[in-house]
């Protein structure tokens, strides 16, 4: 249900007391603001409209959200028309306008209606606008003809009718049909009730599986560093460089800091590489990640 705020209770009567514009003056404003960047100009042309961006701004009362947020987001609307119109295509700027205001309307709408995000793309917009109008329309006309609707024959006619696919259609029956719910809520009315988290899968590894696996790494970096400990300080530090860090780096800057050139870095570092080979073979592991 609609709240009128004092806020919004003023600037509706303040809008119905504006002055009405024919299209010659229309234009001139339009003109002044586009060339000029005449900030009278544009406000007058706002004020003028203000009583349609409010009265578009009411047709979405139902939605449930805040009448003067509504206000607000029509009003941005207007302003975003303002800024865009162009006075020399010969459109009124009221024709222009409703698009703007009713598109910041419905995305206003789709973004508050829900937490989980309800549609973006145009045929789920269409759906989330149209589908209650037209699904009681469809099942007053079959209850008429003494026809009784399944949930899918109802979802098949409003695709037809609306020009969406029944995937899309399904897709918002099933997202309208109820509102949101905190993980957090019980099951049940009981204090010791169990949240609906609690049955949400656990995704991370069982605790076999993370022994494992944790073993295995230490294992592998035991074996790293006991093949590490066959090289030089110099071929270590070109390894680890170029191989064991998340971002490696390239021959020419190793060979910049050491004094080498990239050649060097690059015959030094394959020489390491067979030796940590040679280790690391000779305990059967496979380290063709590494040392490939």
């Amino acid at each position: 249900m609609a709240v009128y705020s004092p806020f919004t209770s003023d600037l509706t009567r303040r809008s119905m007391r504006a002055e009405m514009l024919d299209a010659e003056t229309e234009t001139d404003l339009a003109r002044r603001w586009r060339d000029d960047r005449d900030a009278q100009a544009l406000h007058r042309l706002i004020q003028a409209y203000m009583r349609l961006a409010i009265s578009m701004a009411g047709k979405f009362r139902r939605t449930g959200l805040s009448y003067s947020d509504l206000i607000q987001e029509a009003s941005l609307g207007l302003m975003k028309a303002a800024d865009r119109f162009d006075p020399d295509r010969g459109v009124r700027f009221s024709t222009y306008a409703v698009w703007w205001i009713r598109a910041g309307l419905q995305d206003h709408v789709m973004r508050n209606w829900s937490l989980v995000r309800t549609g973006s793309t145009t045929s789920q917009k269409s759906l989330f606008f149209n589908l209650r109008r037209v699904q009681a329309r469809l099942e007053r006309e079959a209850l008429a003809r003494g026809e009784t609707l399944d949930s899918h024959q109802v979802c098949e006619r409003i695709s037809t009718e609306i020009g969406v696919s029944l995937a899309d259609t399904e897709m918002m029956m099933g997202r309208m049909s109820g509102s949101d719910m905190s993980l957090n809520a019980t099951q049940s009315t009981e204090d010791s009730g169990r949240e609906w988290v609690d049955l949400l899968e656990d995704e991370a590894a069982l605790g076999a599986e993370s022994v494992v696996k944790r073993h295995d790494h230490e294992v592998l970096q035991n074996r790293i560093d006991a093949a590490l400990g066959v090289l030089n300080p110099r071929e270590q530090f070109i390894v680890r460089q170029r191989r064991l860090q998340d971002e490696t780096r390239t021959l020419a800057d190793l060979g910049q800091e050491m004094g080498l050139s990239k050649e060097r870095v690059r015959q030094l570092e394959a020489a390491a590489m067979i030796k940590m080979r040679t280790v690391l073979e000779r305990d059967g592991l496979e380290v063709h990640d590494l040392v490939s």
